[in-house]
């Protein structure tokens, strides 16, 4: 079937997570990325995490679809490469220290003179401007002064991590996200001229954290780290089950709460005047978690479920990887699929979001080898001979 980005050409220069999620994502609804990486060493990323047969499984996924280059960028026949392969892309991702482009002559002003409809994605910490532009930042301190760390966690206890990258993939979305607009303002309403899309980690956190601004303007309220639970709206929270496992119930609906209530035999709260509203409900949170939990410990987690989803009652379990990988829902939704690895072996990797009825993403091939694309870009996109393409290896260009 079609994709919807078939023909758009990207060309990614940066590394590690949020530039190159972002290119993963453009790459998985067909297009043409060309990622560039340092001969000989490539993407840190090939190395990060678990290691199987020599290269990093988080690469295989990470760079799907795409095409591996390697092109260096500090020398001036590599940048010529770049200046050349410019003329042939609508985008360019990338995700260096601010300035550092510049100084490899690979700066917006240069590029955008080469091809004046170039879409340039910036990715940093701290963004393109601003006082804090040079320090150097990585999704770890994206999240902590975008505000989620300080949120994140026990109010007894450090802050702590969410277990994946979240500043980084959030940085990548709003990136696709503005390259596709800048698209459509190129194309659709014929402009013909590129942009600058200049996204900051920080930002990307900081974007998310909902009402946290205007309730500190007004009402000097700053929020501060509560567990599990959700505070101001209630009853939301995890609970513990009599087999030890936990669930996750949200019944802070109106008409959901009555629904909880009568499921779990406490018919009279859900009738109650005080707890007919979240305001009310919010100001006794501790005391119905209370009795919710008194509930679930009687109940193992499956029955608790078979209980709630009979109910209507908005519940979960805590899955990990392995829960996720048996889960029937996962399958017959295909987020659970299977690509060849070798020859002999398949590799299990995430479906594509979002679903498209008609420009459906999909997995093209896993991550490939360093340079394994090299002498097939060179040669049909910029129209180099073996002997040029050989030239330029022994320089250690390519």
């Amino acid at each position: 079937m079609e994709q919807s980005l078939e023909g758009v050409k990207v060309l990614e220069l940066g590394s590690l997570i949020a530039g190159p999620f972002a290119g993963r994502l453009m790459a998985e609804f067909g297009a043409d990325v060309i990622k560039v990486e340092t001969p000989g060493r490539g993407d840190p990323l090939r190395d990060w995490r678990h290691i199987y047969e020599g290269t990093s499984l988080w690469w295989r996924l990470q760079s799907r679809n795409k095409k591996s280059v390697t092109v260096n960028l500090k020398s001036e026949e590599g940048q010529a490469i770049i200046h050349s392969l410019v003329k042939e892309c609508d985008i360019l991702i990338e995700n260096f220290r601010p300035g550092t482009l510049e100084k490899w002559n690979l700066g917006y002003d240069t590029l955008s003179a080469i091809n004046p409809g170039l879409v340039m994605v910036r990715v940093s910490g701290y963004g393109q401007t601003g006082p804090y532009r040079d320090k150097p930042g990585f999704g770890s301190v994206g999240e902590s002064i975008g505000g989620l760390r300080h949120i994140t966690g026990y109010p007894d206890r450090a802050p702590t991590r969410v277990g994946i990258s979240l500043g980084d993939s959030l940085a990548a979305l709003y990136a696709v996200n503005g390259a596709l607009m800048a698209l459509y303002h190129r194309d659709v309403r014929g402009t013909g001229k590129g942009q600058i899309i200049d996204v900051a980690l920080y930002e990307a956190v900081f974007s998310l954290m909902e009402g946290a601004l205007p309730e500190y303007d007004k009402l000097g309220a700053v929020r501060e780290r509560t567990g599990s639970s959700l505070p101001g709206i209630a009853p939301s929270n995890t609970y513990q089950c009599s087999d030890g496992k936990y669930i996750v119930i949200g019944g802070n609906g109106d008409a959901i709460f009555k629904r909880l209530m009568d499921a779990i035999g406490h018919s009279e709260l859900g009738d109650a005047a005080r707890f007919q509203s979240n305001s009310g409900r919010a100001e006794h949170a501790d005391y119905l978690d209370n009795v919710i939990e008194s509930w679930t410990q009687t109940k193992s987690l499956q029955k608790a479920l078979e209980v709630l989803d009979n109910a209507k009652v908005p519940a979960g379990p805590i899955y990990s990887i392995e829960d996720i990988v048996h889960d029937p829902h996962y399958m017959s939704r295909e987020m659970i699929n299977e690509f060849k690895l070798n020859e002999d072996e398949a590799l299990k990797v995430p479906g594509v979001v979002p679903k498209m009825s008609d420009t459906p993403g999909k997995t093209n091939w896993l991550g490939p080898d360093l340079g394994e694309h090299t002498d097939e870009v060179m040669k049909e996109l910029l129209d180099y001979d073996d002997e040029k393409v050989h030239e330029l290896k022994d320089k250690g260009v390519l």
